[in-house]
């Protein structure tokens, strides 16, 4: 199994670069996540913001393979408990699919990424920018891994 997040913008700063780094190294070998970055669709006063998450939604899912199970990030999905994941990360690896997870840009996820995708998960109900919800994701994997793993990273 390969887990693998889609994430709408480049030049991402330090801090979240950094963030990401330092779960993604923490991840065992056989759960390393790979991060691709998707070019943010052209905003502005000529072009409307539907059109750039049409643009984004269409390389998001270029990328993702055609037999990935699709967990897409929205604010509208199901929220799930950190023990929760753990279970459903388990069962990822159960299942030996690949896994994809998709962070939209500023204005979310295209209508067919959401299509696509064979889970919505809601990381919270605040509106959180996107750049933090790549550190966020990571932080929860990487927690989920350590429960599977009784490792003590995690505390009730």
């Amino acid at each position: 199994m390969r887990l693998s997040v889609f994430a709408v913008g480049t030049r991402m700063p330090d801090w979240v670069t950094a963030g990401c780094t330092e779960y993604g190294k923490r991840m065992p070998p056989e759960l390393r996540i790979k991060t691709i970055e998707i070019a943010l669709g052209a905003r502005g006063k000529s072009q409307s913001s539907s059109k750039a998450i049409e643009t984004e939604g269409r390389a998001i899912l270029k990328a993702i393979g055609e037999k990935d199970f699709v967990v897409a990030l929205d604010v509208l999905g199901k929220s799930m408990s950190t023990t929760l994941l753990a279970s459903n990360l388990a069962r990822w690896q159960m299942d030996g699919h690949d896994v994809s997870l998709l962070i939209g840009g500023p204005d979310g996820l295209s209508a067919d990424c959401l299509d696509r995708a064979n889970m919505r998960w809601s990381l919270s109900d605040l509106t959180l920018p996107h750049p933090l919800v790549r550190i966020l994701l990571m932080e929860q994997l990487y927690r989920a891994w350590t429960i599977n793993a009784n490792h003590p990273y995690h505390r009730n």
